[in-house]
């Protein structure tokens, strides 16, 4: 089993805190495991005995009977304890009827309960559960495997780069990373994303039209790292015969971000220290998307790598925007919630120097003393101007990097 360490760190100081823990992200990215992992960890820091925790999958058919919130609280009320701390652990709440109403309730009348959520929808923040528990949640993205628990999964006899050109096509999804054969990780990867789209898309909103939902995914992986441009879009999809307007266009978009399948990241004017409206970039949640949603296009590995580190930055818990200077942009601000931050330029390889001139040219504009690296997969890296060049396997690998 992988620890999770990366999403446990940033948990672990809240285990006792009243505010409510939600671990949110894709189908089948693991967060299931992470509840165990953090359950095994208290049991020895904290000495617990078995009644102190109570942990409940609701995917898991035994507890289909708790699927309407009455039922629920009947169930977990007389569980809880009132001479000793409890820890309630939910997982895949968003199966719960009204379960925002039970959440609090579980919060306001008992002063001795820490109480874990997970949910394959990161709605859980902004609809109900926002409203009834307003200013009382802490939310925890979590993605598939990242590369570095991707070389943790067993004894390899290839080098790191060879390791990462199997992650780089087939992305980290742990029942993926499981299979051993070309064939073997395809199918799971399709079945798993099948999954994903007709549970948390399709059959959620109740749309009946699978084929629109599909091309536009599809459009949006093959163009992960680019801006979004609904115009585009709509007009794409009537090449096609899918008439649609842009305003059920964006209700698709925000639906693909509720499932976690993809994420839009907004500009941040550098200079003007503002958010710019209508210009985000759409970035897939696993590289493995690429292999069985789009067709080869031209810089395949361009979009990959960009797309590869901005999951690795959200996967530490950077808050992660694109920057825009006075006359041209920066892939990527990254701030800590310290408010440290830095600027990354992105390549996979910088066979040129006209190349290399863009990459780092890129920072010219930005004036403040934050620091700025070029991250690429070249062989040899050359710092220029005080900007740090990073080989994409090293960086990968180590988080400190960055700090450094």
């Amino acid at each position: 089993m992988i620890i999770r360490e990366r999403y446990l760190k940033q948990i672990r100081p809240f285990y006792d805190s009243e505010m409510i823990k939600v671990i949110m992200g894709v189908r089948r990215c693991g967060k299931s495991t992470l509840l165990q992992q953090i359950i095994s960890e208290l049991k020895v820091s904290h000495d617990l005995d078995d009644d102190q925790i109570l942990y409940l999958n609701f995917e898991d058919f035994r507890y289909s009977h708790l699927l309407e919130s009455q039922s629920f609280y009947d169930y977990v009320e007389p569980c809880i304890l009132t001479d000793k701390r409890m820890y309630l652990f939910f997982d895949e709440i968003q199966n719960i009827d009204k379960f925002e109403l039970v959440i609090n309730s579980f919060r306001a009348t008992h002063d001795n309960v820490s109480i874990f959520l997970t949910g394959s929808n990161t709605k859980l923040l902004s609809g109900e559960l926002a409203t009834h528990l307003g200013g009382r949640t802490l939310s925890f993205r979590m993605l598939p495997f990242s590369f570095a628990e991707y070389v943790q999964l067993g004894e390899h006899t290839v080098s790191a780069d060879e390791l990462l050109s199997q992650y780089m096509q087939f992305g980290g999804f742990p029942l993926v990373c499981k299979e051993s054969s070309y064939e073997s990780k395809y199918v799971q990867l399709r079945n798993l994303y099948d999954s994903i789209v007709y549970q948390d898309v399709i059959r959620k909103n109740r749309y009946h039209s699978a084929i629109t939902i599909e091309t536009i995914l599809n459009y949006l992986v093959a163009n992960s790292s680019t801006t979004i441009s609904p115009k585009k879009i709509v007009s794409e999809l009537k090449k096609e015969g899918i008439e649609i307007t842009i305003p059920t266009l964006y209700e698709y978009l925000n639906t693909f971000q509720e499932s976690g399948l993809v994420q839009l990241i907004p500009r941040y004017d550098i200079r003007g220290k503002r958010m710019l409206s209508f210009q985000e970039k759409s970035y897939a949640c696993d590289l493995g998307l690429f292999s069985i949603l789009k067709n080869r296009i031209k810089d395949e590995l361009s979009y990959i790598t960009e797309t590869l580190v901005f999951n690795e930055l959200v996967s530490r818990a950077y808050t992660v925007y694109i920057g825009k200077t006075y006359k041209g942009e920066v892939d990527f601000i990254a701030e800590r919630s310290d408010g440290w931050r830095c600027y990354i330029q992105v390549a996979y390889l910088m066979v040129t120097e006209e190349t290399r001139n863009r990459e780092f040219g890129a920072f010219r504009s930005i004036r403040d003393n934050y620091p700025k690296f070029v991250i690429s997969q070249d062989p040899i890296c050359s710092d220029r101007d005080g900007i740090k060049h990073l080989r994409l396997t090293d960086f990968l690998l180590d988080p400190d990097l960055l700090s450094s």
